[in-house]
């Protein structure tokens, strides 16, 4: 990860080799049946076109802890398959994080060669301090990930599209 902060927005760039195509990483980013088998297991819907929503629930295992459906809501600010992906972000199970507002998410899939894809995410928090440290795994002693942010949800993808199994759970 690498971070950089200017006055008020902080942004954060994480970096990941997939042996997978571009399109294969689009998917398990944009497809529910996908995007529900890795990182915090919730399901993840797109509307793929600028003003599209975005909307992803928590997982069973989440509800059954007591948490609300919703934990992420946004919409679709570019959409460019199965290359670039820009959107808001927002986390709405928590009302402290809620409350700091919509970030900037962009996914950018690139292929490296021989079956191997960049998978590049920046993520921008403008006056969202809690999101950002939370994003940056902040919280990691929650747990099985839980805190793990975006480093747990990108190893668990990778994880998931090479061998077919997800790291934990």
């Amino acid at each position: 990860m690498t971070t950089s902060t200017q006055t008020g927005v902080s942004t954060q760039v994480y970096r990941v080799y997939i042996k997978a195509t571009p399109e294969a990483i689009w998917d398990a980013i944009t497809k529910p049946e996908w995007n529900k088998q890795y990182g915090y297991g919730g399901e993840g819907t797109y509307d793929l076109r600028p003003g599209g929503a975005y909307l992803a629930l928590t997982s069973p295992e989440m509800r059954a802890q007591g948490a609300p459906d919703e934990a992420v809501d946004g919409e679709v600010i570019e959409c460019e398959p199965p290359f670039r992906l820009v959107q808001t972000w927002r986390l709405v199970m928590d009302p402290t994080i809620k409350a700091e507002g919509f970030t900037r998410l962009t996914f950018e899939i690139a292929s490296a060669g021989d079956g191997v894809s960049k998978l590049t995410i920046t993520h921008e928090f403008d006056q969202a301090p809690t999101a950002a440290l939370l994003l940056s795994g902040g919280y990691e002693e929650v747990g099985q990930g839980g805190g793990g942010g975006w480093a747990w949800v990108l190893s668990d993808l990778k994880s998931l599209l090479e061998t077919g199994r997800r790291m934990a759970g």
